[in-house]
């Protein structure tokens, strides 16, 4: 029998989509997985458990799970035995301590002697022995941000994406203790094959997230150019360069990152590039 590896996704909430979506574009196809608890994966050595985000650490590092894909600061608040191999990129968000917003405390350090909620004490308790601040820790599961407002606590530590919620409960952001983004985490004892499949699939996730992050650029240039403008596009060994119909001219693809994308293309045109098309990548295999 055909071995699998068990991966563990959030059933529902800002995790899921994007986890399905990726195993998607990593061509893996789990069929339709609503209203379900598992399902196995058709083309590829895998069943998918649907779990409560908070659950996904203690199952993987239980052996129940052989990966799981989930947020960073779950894993640190859970701090069970498990290994984080690999981050997605995706579920991007912050760990912050916040007040109201007429406080007058100006930093982490005026929270001595005050309560402070959340549903992150492990986390939040280190930080504080870190930088040696005495607080009183109320841990609570759910609507942490209306914690001051009832008088429950001075402040609160809770995650933050927009701020729009902090700011409809009249609160701000006083100190951001942790980033945090989906994660993939596995078993310390994965066996030989399930290492196997994991790198399988870790090879599929990094092409995908190297697509993201990249633009195919296609352009003209005069070949009296061609030095200075190679020099802008390094590509992932060198640019290639094609001669065109036209004498004088060549034909000039390359990649981009999109962090640098805009920068460069204004720079290509001050060199003389013409006819500059941008493509989307679907997949990029280095």
């Amino acid at each position: 029998m055909e071995k699998k590896i068990r991966i563990a996704i959030q059933k529902s909430g800002r995790l899921h989509d994007d986890s399905m979506r990726l195993l998607k574009e990593c061509g893996i196809d789990a069929g339709n997985s609503r209203n379900q608890l598992r399902v196995a994966a058709t083309n590829f050595p895998a069943e998918i458990f649907f779990l409560r985000d908070d659950d996904i650490p203690e199952y993987v590092q239980d052996g129940v799970a052989d990966i799981g894909f989930v947020g960073e600061n779950v894993v640190l608040e859970k701090n069970k035995k498990v290994n984080t191999v690999e981050k997605l990129g995706f579920g991007k968000c912050r760990l912050s301590l916040a007040i109201p917003a007429n406080k007058r405390i100006r930093s982490a350090e005026d929270l001595a002697g005050k309560k402070i909620a959340t549903s992150y004490p492990h986390i939040l308790s280190g930080y504080l022995k870190k930088k040696k601040i005495k607080a009183d820790i109320h841990t609570i599961s759910g609507s942490v941000e209306i914690a001051p407002r009832i008088g429950l606590a001075d402040a609160i530590c809770d995650l933050v994406s927009s701020g729009n919620t902090l700011f409809s409960n009249e609160l701000t952001e006083l100190e951001t203790i942790l980033q945090s983004e989906a994660v993939i985490i596995s078993n310390n004892d994965l066996s030989p094959a399930l290492q196997k499949i994991l790198h399988k699939l870790l090879f599929r996730i990094q092409s995908v997230k190297r697509s993201r992050n990249n633009k195919y650029v296609l352009l003209n240039a005069p070949n009296e150019k061609l030095d200075a403008i190679c020099g802008l596009l390094p590509g992932m060994r060198s640019p290639t360069v094609l001669p065109l119909a036209e004498p004088g001219w060549s034909s000039v693809h390359s990649v981009i990152t999109e962090t640098d994308f805009w920068n460069i293309i204004e720079q290509l045109k001050q060199q003389g590039a013409e006819g500059i098309l941008v493509i989307p990548i679907e997949k990029m295999i280095l």
